[in-house]
C-alpha cells in the first residue's frame, strides 16, 4: 500500500512537470555535471590513445601529407 501511494505521488509530480511545471531549467545540476565530465574526460582519453597509438600516427600523417598535397607544398 506504501509503494502505491509514493508511486502515485511520482507520477503526479511528473506529469506536473509536463503539463508545464514551474521548475527552473536556467542550470545543470550537479550529477548532470558530473556526467558530463565523465563523458569528457573518457572520450578524451580514448582520443589520446587513438592518436598516439600506431593507427593514430598514420592517420596524421596521411592527413598532413593530403593537406600539402593539395596546397602544393608536398
Amino acid at each position: 500500500m506504501h509503494v502505491t501511494r509514493i508511486l502515485r505521488r511520482r507520477a503526479g509530480r511528473l506529469v506536473g512537470r509536463c503539463a508545464g511545471g514551474t521548475r527552473d531549467q536556467r542550470g545543470i545540476t550537479t550529477a548532470e555535471y558530473a556526467v558530463g565530465t565523465a563523458a569528457g574526460a573518457g572520450l578524451a582519453g580514448l582520443a589520446y590513445q587513438l592518436l598516439t597509438g600506431g593507427l593514430g600516427n598514420q592517420m596524421l600523417t596521411s592527413m598532413f601529407e593530403h593537406v600539402l598535397g593539395l596546397i602544393g607544398i608536398g
